[in-house]
């Protein structure tokens, strides 16, 4: 099956990351950037983390704690732009920015995956919307593999994106599956 371009891809992008955005807003009034002392590494387990708990709800089809699919997604958003911020920035010991620039490198990270987004629908033709949300939890935990990969050859690849391309591709993942959940 083809897909069209769907004219509201964008509005569903900029929805999804608004609710991520908010929680990582009220996320900074309660502790500040306090991220800022995790390495990269740990965030990627964060995200780890998360993406296996999906999973795990997509198999158990229940949840324990009463927490769903759908704040995990979000929450990987939040940590994949942490991810970058970090990847951008280093890690230090101490909150070393204001919750003002970590919202400002939020929004500019947002909107370099929307603009990935774009261009690879344009590519794609939308195949996004044409598979399972278990398949997005799945990719991601692919991408969280190849991360630890490169994490572990200290960044470096030989002909593999980065770990910057790879946590882009996981946000746009994860607003894939919140859109799904959603629509």
């Amino acid at each position: 099956m083809i897909y069209t371009l769907h004219m509201d891809t964008n509005t569903q992008f900029d929805k999804a990351l608004a609710d991520c955005r908010s929680i990582f807003v009220a996320k900074l009034q309660d502790y500040g950037p306090s991220w800022r002392i995790m390495r990269p590494s740990s965030v990627t387990d964060q995200i780890f983390i998360k993406a296996k708990r999906i999973r795990s709800l997509e198999i158990k089809a229940c949840s324990a704690v009463g927490e769903g699919i759908l704040p995990e997604f979000k929450a990987i958003v939040n940590y994949s732009i942490i991810g970058i911020i970090q990847l951008q920035l280093g890690f230090v010991d101490t909150k070393d920015i204001s919750a003002e620039r970590a919202v400002e490198l939020y929004d500019e990270i947002a909107s370099s995956a929307r603009e990935l987004l774009q261009k690879k629908n344009h590519d794609y033709d939308e195949a996004w919307r044409g598979m399972r949300v278990s398949s997005y939890s799945d990719f991601i935990l692919t991408k969280i593999e190849r991360i630890k990969e490169i994490e572990e050859h200290d960044g470096a690849t030989t002909v593999s994106e980065g770990i910057e391309s790879n946590y882009l591709d996981i946000l746009n993942y994860a607003v894939f599956g919140i859109i799904k959940l959603t629509e």
